[in-house]
């Protein structure tokens, strides 16, 4: 169990609070006309076939589109969005408006942040989301577990570590987070396509992982753990990272759940709070 894994659920919650804007709209793609009817040939003389004609793909309508806002009159105009590949400076200018410098000094991993972003939300729902791509700094300190009447469990302090980005998450206005991240959509939009989704729509998928996080089974009371095999001639170095669940129902769940429940019933219950009012932000 690694020691940080609650960055997985941290990240896709920065990623909300960050990602938003209402500005700049990503237009949809205009379908193509459809070929018109081929002129009637008489039935005696045929004319020659003509190279048939293939029909472009037609990108598949959002399920969840993102509603357009127009920039207020008096407003002066809004700073073109950079090329993806140039976007680092200008995303931190957005996330330091929206969060302040310190905390995005010292809570988030800014280097290529679209790209990490939108890589771990479209990673938790799966068995594993790679610290490495996260957007967010680790927790600090170490998984906590105790023994308590012949089973390893949780250690209850095992929370306290998970505050300090519960906290985080709970200074981000909502309706604030989903207006920035509508200015921004564009960068993840193309970061999502070029992760492998062309005809992608990535505010599907936010909203997609939202509603399976909220979907996290609430566990009261002490989750028992158990220890991993380590299997191979050498001993871990870290034998903290090899606690699982010891219920299967609970170790077969996706990396954001586990990590949501790692992370303790009470600020479970606070993250979830706050990704279902960003979901009714983001999803109309």
């Amino acid at each position: 169990m690694n020691r940080s894994t609650i960055g997985v659920v941290a990240a896709v919650v920065a990623v909300l609070a960050v990602v938003a804007g209402a500005w700049i709209w990503w237009p949809a793609t205009p379908s193509s006309d459809l070929p018109s009817a081929a002129p009637p040939v008489a039935a005696l003389t045929p004319e020659p076939a003509s190279p048939a004609v293939v029909a472009a793909p037609v990108e598949p309508a959002a399920r969840y589109p993102l509603e357009a806002a127009s920039e207020p009159a008096a407003s002066a105009p809004l700073e073109p969005l950079p090329a993806l590949a140039d976007a680092d400076d200008f995303v931190t200018r957005a996330l330091t408006d929206l969060l302040g410098r310190r905390a995005v000094l010292q809570m988030l991993q800014l280097d290529r942040f679209v790209q990490r972003a939108v890589a771990t939300v479209d990673n938790l729902p799966n068995k594993h989301a790679s610290p490495r791509l996260w957007p967010v700094n680790p927790t600090a300190g170490r998984f906590g577990a105790l023994q308590q009447g012949g089973s390893m469990v949780i250690d209850p302090d095992n929370s306290r570590r998970y505050l300090p980005l519960v906290q985080f998450v709970e200074t981000v206005d909502p309706a604030r987070a989903a207006t920035l991240y509508r200015r921004l959509y564009p960068l993840f939009q193309q970061a999502y396509r070029e992760l492998g989704y062309p005809q992608g729509h990535f505010n599907d998928r936010l909203v997609e992982v939202i509603d399976h996080l909220l979907r996290t089974p609430q566990v009261e009371g002490p989750i028992e753990l158990t220890l991993v095999e380590i299997r191979g001639p050498y001993a871990s170095a870290a034998p903290w990272l090899n606690h699982e669940f010891a219920d299967p129902a609970l170790q077969s769940l996706s990396a954001g759940q586990r990590a949501l429940l790692r992370a303790g019933v009470v600020n479970q219950r606070r993250l979830l709070t706050w990704l279902a009012t960003l979901r009714s932000q983001i999803a109309r």
